[in-house]
């Protein structure tokens, strides 16, 4: 089911070869191919969609997210809709699926792009900034005036083991009161309480309450690296997020791959990593 349009969908992910990066195929559509790129990025309200002549691919990020994080550089992922689904609302459930499909080592070396310089986006109280470092790391703050939520912060270097322990089981997030005015706006149509956690005005409505003290804090770090996935490099470099949205993320991945002096690319044997991947 996809969160926003409500809608079933049936979605695959096959090997690809390298060089590939991660590409959606319309399967209803004659496989027509959207690249999981910053150069097809067409909404970015609340969730990440991509265009590409016409042809519309919806809420990318979690599953973006996970093949970043787990190491999958190469796929072609065959959906037969416009939105990927959402499962649970988090990204545990893809990570178990590409965890139990394995994965190959292909003969390419993997290249990173490597952040030179400090890049800031920021706007009405909101900031994402990023600065050089020889590894992924994220730091993440968040607040909203709700007494299950308030400020949270979450200081994290991405692995893999890290992100499908710390990171992945954390689900999407909304509240009752602004469940109308979304539903207006044409979104959220298949939200429940099996794939969101909702929060009334003092408590959460889901029966098993939170996976986490700071699952939204969780949350939006899984947001954030979907959405700097569409660089289509791994990403060295410290990013700091202060209430940022997708559209301040993806802000600040187009303005970095606007200016080549703010960042070199790199193979993996120059940062001591290992061949790139394929999801199996």
């Amino acid at each position: 089911m996809g969160l926003h349009s409500g809608v079933p969908v049936k979605i695959q992910i096959h090997p690809a070869p390298a060089g590939t990066g991660i590409v959606f195929r319309r399967s209803d559509l004659n496989y027509f191919e959207i690249p999981a790129s910053w150069q097809h990025v067409q909404r970015v309200s609340y969730a990440t969609s991509l265009m590409r002549q016409g042809v519309l691919i919806s809420t990318t990020e979690h599953l973006l997210s996970v093949f970043y994080s787990m190491g999958i550089d190469n796929a072609y992922i065959d959906i037969d809709n416009l939105e990927v689904p959402i499962l649970d609302g988090s990204g545990g459930p893809f990570v178990d699926l590409l965890s139990a499909a394995g994965r190959k080592t292909l003969r390419r070396r993997r290249r990173y792009l490597r952040i030179l310089r400090p890049v800031s986006v920021e706007g009405n109280g909101k900031r994402i900034t990023i600065i050089p470092s020889s590894r992924f790391e994220l730091s993440c703050d968040i607040y909203w005036d709700h007494p299950m939520v308030g400020r949270q912060t979450l200081d994290i270097e991405v692995t893999p083991e890290r992100y499908s322990a710390e990171i992945a089981p954390a689900r999407t997030f909304g509240f009752q009161h602004e469940l109308d005015q979304m539903r207006n706006m044409g979104l959220i149509r298949g939200a429940s309480l099996e794939n969101a956690v909702c929060f009334n005005h003092k408590d959460v409505l889901n029966p098993g309450g939170m996976r986490f003290p700071d699952e939204c804090c969780r949350h939006k770090v899984l947001d954030l690296i979907g959405d700097l996935a569409l660089i289509g490099k791994p990403l060295l470099g410290r990013v700091i997020a202060e209430r940022a949205g997708h559209a301040m993320h993806v802000a600040l991945v187009a303005k970095i791959m606007s200016d080549a002096s703010l960042y070199e690319v790199l193979t993996s044997e120059q940062v001591d990593e290992p061949l790139a991947a394929v999801a199996g």
